[in-house]
């Protein structure tokens, strides 16, 4: 079994971020230039603070590559922080003069790791938790997730995301032509496809704001198509749902994960509940092209044998594995804790009330944190690719590829 694994490292205000990706296949196409596609829609978003503007994330590509193809070495990545500059002496390594700014924090903000961190790594400054549990950290993601998409893409699988929730303010008009759903959800500033919700949800953070307050929100992310028999039902840590959610899950401010019908299901009978399963006949075809096999059929996609649904309200996930149909989750991301009208906290030096502490921050993340969504789960239905299917190069894992989608033919 062919295991993915990577590696972030870096602090919000330090000199830049670094990724190292181990266990790509020799052979893949990459280029700094798709990485830096991925960096660029996670910048944008209505809400997004002042951070954004400085920085114009592009990413090195150190090693692991060459002549525009992955070697099956170590992938090295380096985004830098322009940021930097104004921190030079604040986070340098080296121990600071007298007349050094250190921009300690001691006045943690509810709802951030500041104090939790701080107890946990017995601190009175709190800048020594913020800038790693920074969502900063989450541009490397975005690389990383960068790359696993490139794989995902050479096998015919899209990963897209879009805003279903801002505050109070829901998504409704959702298309059910996905390509009409990507193209909106594209080309809003708050990645929602209703747009009539897309315009309430821009007033409802510029109320957010106003106030000195935060909103968060709901996405979605959706792969397809995807090929039955990811993931395992054998182990509870290699359960695909399970490690989807832990993967949403580790992205800040994340509270809640989602699959198919998620909570909704506890509404209804088994009857409403469960993805009925066909067959279709004529859709069998040994002799069909790789990127032929899976077969849209209405709503549904055929996995290559010829079952299908007419629903989908498992999100594409049953017993820890995939079962053909498009993966469908939700993840429920509360306001960020930094607010520039501040609740009130605790100075741990002379333990005073006091209001908490106030970073540079956004007022709402969402439409970015979906782009963050969208790596987390790439990433892991990569890893779930190259565990089944994965060899040491490219070619190896088309021919198991094809393999097993002709095997699901009956």
């Amino acid at each position: 079994m062919t295991v993915l694994r990577f590696l972030t490292a870096g602090e919000s205000h330090g000199p830049k971020l670094m990724g190292i990706i181990e266990g790509m296949p020799a052979g893949l196409c990459l280029s700094e230039q798709s990485i830096d596609q991925e960096l660029a829609r996670r910048q944008r978003g209505y809400g997004r603070g002042d951070r954004m503007r400085i920085e114009a994330d592009m990413v090195r590509i150190l090693s692991g590559v060459r002549w525009g193809k992955t070697l099956g070495s170590p992938i090295g990545l380096e985004v830098a922080n322009r940021d930097w500059e104004n921190w030079r002496q604040s986070m340098a390594v080296a121990a600071p003069g007298e007349d050094c700014d250190e921009r300690a924090v001691s006045r943690p903000r509810p709802g951030h790791g500041d104090l939790a961190g701080m107890l946990k790594y017995r601190t009175q400054d709190a800048r020594n938790i913020l800038e790693r549990a920074s969502a900063r950290e989450t541009a490397m993601r975005v690389a990383v997730g960068a790359v696993a998409r490139c794989l995902l893409s050479h096998f015919g699988i899209e990963v897209f995301s879009h805003v279903t929730q801002i505050g109070k303010v829901s998504a409704n008009a959702i298309p059910a032509n996905w390509d009409q759903l990507k193209e909106r959800a594209e080309a809003s500033l708050v990645r929602c496809a209703d747009e009539a919700a897309a315009r309430k949800m821009i007033d409802g953070i510029d109320a957010a704001k106003a106030e000195g307050d935060s909103l968060g929100g709901v996405f979605a992310v959706i792969v397809y198509p995807v090929p039955a028999g990811l993931g395992s039902h054998v182990h509870w840590d290699r359960r695909l749902d399970g490690r989807l959610a832990q993967a949403l899950m580790s992205i800040p401010a994340i509270k809640a994960v989602e699959i198919g019908l998620g909570r909704d299901s506890a509404c209804h009978p088994g009857s409403g509940v469960h993805d009925e399963i066909f067959f279709d006949s004529e859709s069998v075809d040994r002799t069909s092209d790789r990127q032929d096999v899976l077969v849209w059929q209405g709503e549904s996609w055929l996995t290559g044998g010829g079952f299908y649904r007419r629903t989908n309200r498992a999100g594409g996930l049953e017993g820890g594995m995939t079962n053909g149909s498009p993966i469908v989750v939700q993840a429920t991301m509360k306001p960020i804790p930094t607010l520039y009208e501040p609740l009130f906290s605790v100075d741990v030096r002379d333990l005073r009330p006091v209001a908490a502490g106030v970073e540079r921050s956004d007022v709402c993340a969402v439409p970015a944190a979906a782009i963050v969504g969208e790596a987390m789960v790439t990433w892991v239905v990569a890893s779930a690719l190259m565990e089944k299917f994965g060899g040491d190069t490219l070619s190896e894992m088309e021919a198991r590829y094809r393999e097993h989608l002709l095997s699901l033919c009956p």
